[in-house]
């Protein structure tokens, strides 16, 4: 069994991704897993050996189209069995039968893809999306994982830890979708963790350096663990949060990395739905500001962009510490 996945977006769509492939491994243990995705976020492929390969499609690109038609032309070549696309676009159906792959799964966005598609599935927003991506195989298995898995070992915890990854993508950010709270808010807060005896670790990417490079000048208490660039892949970060007793995060690929570690996990969330982004577990706590704000969650709800207000994110230090010290 030859299947192709194909699901653009970020790192943290492609960790939400998995089980759907894993799942799909459980049903076809000997299946040769292809997934087509951005090349943003290629390093998914690090964290796991559910997919034996990849097609890098760089639709975010000038050449989208010709960039759709390797993909087709990749397909071709590649004899699949399967094909299974997330997206909710009305064109994916057609991209799949253009594949000339003979059983196609996706999302029903209307009669075109009840025609074209082996089966269309329903598509539901409303929940956690490692569950709205799993609901493309319903019609393919019975096997069902709930949470993302990765191939990193259980980690022995450092003593009294809380890693700090305050950083969000510079790619929402040049979109101007505001996610977390301010780098001098994040300052304070590792503060008043190190006042409270705590082992405080900072990590982040290239995308952070900006904001790290913030938290180091405003902290008054240099006393922290400054881990900034040590961890060079996603697997690097896996273990540092799996030796980490607690995890604070902005909500970004980390966090969903962090699920799938079991690490206890708190995320700032402003904009977004936290029930769509994390599962209903006690291992991880969502951070919110008390701003009864009457469109909250907007950001994919209402708009595309956050406002200027951003009362959402009127998170203090010391709120985000309270909780952490439950």
């Amino acid at each position: 069994m030859k299947i192709l996945a194909i699901n653009f977006g970020g790192i943290g769509d492609e960790i939400f991704f998995l089980p759907t492939l894993i799942s799909l491994k459980k049903e076809f243990p000997n299946s040769q897993i292809t997934l087509a995705l951005e090349p943003r976020s290629k390093s998914v492929k690090d964290l796991t050996n559910v997919i034996d390969d990849l097609i890098l499609v760089d639709v975010k690109g000038k050449n989208k189209y010709i960039e759709l038609l390797k993909l087709v032309y990749s397909a071709w070549r590649g004899h699949f069995d399967m094909v299974i696309s997330s997206g909710g676009n009305k064109l994916i159906s057609i991209l799949l039968i253009l594949t000339g792959i003979k059983k196609r799964y996706g999302y029903n966005t209307g009669k075109l893809s009840e025609i074209l598609l082996t089966k269309a599935v329903k598509l539901n927003k409303n929940q956690y999306a490692c569950a709205m991506y799993h609901d493309l195989i319903s019609p393919i298995t019975s096997q069902k994982t709930d949470l993302p898995e990765i191939n990193v070992e259980k980690q022995e915890k450092i003593p009294n830890s809380v890693l700090i990854h305050p950083g969000v993508s510079k790619m929402s950010i040049q979109k101007g979708m505001v996610k977390t709270v301010t780098a001098e808010i994040w300052a304070k807060t590792v503060d008043l963790l190190l006042e409270k005896g705590k082992h405080v670790i900072l990590a982040g990417g290239p995308d952070d350096k900006e904001v790290i490079e913030t938290i180091r000048n405003k902290t008054e208490n240099k006393n922290f663990e400054d881990l900034y660039g040590k961890t060079k892949n996603l697997k690097d970060l896996a273990i540092l949060i799996g030796k980490s007793e607690k995890f604070i995060c902005s909500d970004s690929a980390p966090l969903h990395v962090a699920v799938a570690m079991g690490t206890k996990t708190y995320a700032i969330f402003g904009p977004t739905d936290d029930k769509k982004l994390i599962p209903q577990s006690d291992m991880v706590t969502p951070i919110k500001a008390n701003d009864n704000c009457p469109i909250k969650p907007c950001l994919w709800e209402h708009r595309q962009t956050t406002c200027n207000e951003l009362k959402c994110l009127e998170i203090s230090p010391e709120d985000i510490v309270n909780q952490v010290l439950q």
